[in-house]
């Protein structure tokens, strides 16, 4: 039984044009076109907020075949999501099936969508739209149907953390130890990480003074956007690195973690959004296979002489995480807790424990 198709198109800044079909949510969106290369984990991928702002388009050929699991609160987490929501603003595919089929699916991607006003186009050259992005970088873009009229937004040059962060503390876990974990946009496997460990976590705002606190380590989560938009953050961390107290910095969290220790950052070209990204760690020949999801990258030669990089990205040589020398702080720029994705790099986690005891 056929479908009606109906028209939809994405249009970039540089004046691009993609003609395809809709589905999902109807209504006009505008955001910062971006790029994954993952084969498999949508519904994680999709709930990640640190795609916040951003119309993500996936380069794997067919989605939606395996629709979207329902799902059921864990501690006050969803259990088969990154977060409460879907946090991209649009979705841009080449072939969307509108029938599904998994043990666990209970509504197709399109119902989803809908549920969260999240609009998609599908039937796009999504090989051509991404060699575009990686010869020209990312651009803003939009996604519109015959009569709608929206400004291209530049959602990173503000403040996104600001939205994707909790407004209260919250308390995970009932652990003999405790982390402050700075919520920049966390995804909940890094705190399901942590209380599986048996360690408690107070999840608190990003902007949050927890200088007065007592914890057995600090955590800054992963997050959309600019890095440098959040001095505040900065600010409380950098007064952390004047006490022993173990820091982890994940992702975005970890160009934190650098720009508070006197260290730059940078916008990537086209940034890295997959779960297939090789991180080689320095001075080893050890290459581990990472989730990753950031546009932005601290510039490893600006480091200050007490920090060292730590991982390197195999593909393109760019910083992938950095450690003190002499001090328990840690960076990783990909994601150890993966999800979707490989857990090769899960023991990051077993060793910041250790550095807490």
């Amino acid at each position: 039984m056929g479908r009606e198709k109906r028209p939809a198109r994405l249009i970039l800044q540089d004046g691009a044009i993609f003609n395809g079909y809709r589905f999902g949510a109807e209504r006009p969106v505008s955001g910062e076109v971006v790029f994954n290369t993952g084969m498999v984990g949508y519904p994680e991928s999709l709930t990640d907020p640190s795609y916040r702002g951003q119309i993500l388009v996936l380069t794997y050929p067919l989605i939606g075949n395996y629709g979207v699991p329902g799902d059921e609160l864990e501690e006050g987490l969803s259990r088969r999501f990154e977060s409460e929501r879907i946090q991209i603003l649009g979705l841009v595919v080449a072939g969307y099936s509108h029938d599904y089929s998994h043990w666990s699916a209970s509504r197709s991607l399109s119902e989803w969508m809908v549920e969260h006003g999240v609009p998609g186009i599908y039937g796009i050259d999504t090989r051509e739209l991404t060699k575009r992005l990686r010869e020209h970088g990312t651009l803003a873009g939009k996604i519109v149907y015959e009569k709608d009229e929206i400004e291209f937004d530049e959602p990173y040059k503000r403040n996104l953390v600001k939205d994707a962060s909790v407004a209260e503390p919250i308390e995970y876990g009932r652990g003999k130890q405790r982390i402050i974990l700075v919520d920049c946009g966390v995804k909940n496997n890094i705190i399901r990480a942590f209380t599986q460990r048996e360690i408690s976590v107070l999840r608190c705002p990003w902007d949050y003074d927890f200088s007065g606190d007592k914890a057995d380590g600090i955590v800054i989560s992963n997050g959309p956007g600019d890095p440098k938009m959040c001095p505040e953050t900065i600010e409380n961390v950098r007064k952390a690195l004047s006490r022993n107290v173990p820091i982890l910095g994940i992702c975005l969290g970890s160009q934190i973690l650098a720009l508070a220790a006197g260290a730059n950052t940078y916008k990537l070209k086209y940034g890295h959004r997959s779960q297939n990204q090789p991180c080689v760690e320095t001075g080893t020949r050890r290459c581990y296979i990472t989730s990753q999801n950031h546009g932005y990258a601290v510039d490893a030669e600006t480091l200050p002489e007490d920090w060292r990089e730590w991982f390197y990205n195999g593909n393109d040589g760019t910083n992938e995480g950095l450690v003190h020398i002499s001090k328990p702080f840690f960076g990783t720029q990909f994601h150890p807790e993966a999800s979707p994705g490989p857990d090769d790099s899960e023991f990051l986690f077993d060793m910041f424990v250790r550095a807490m005891r």
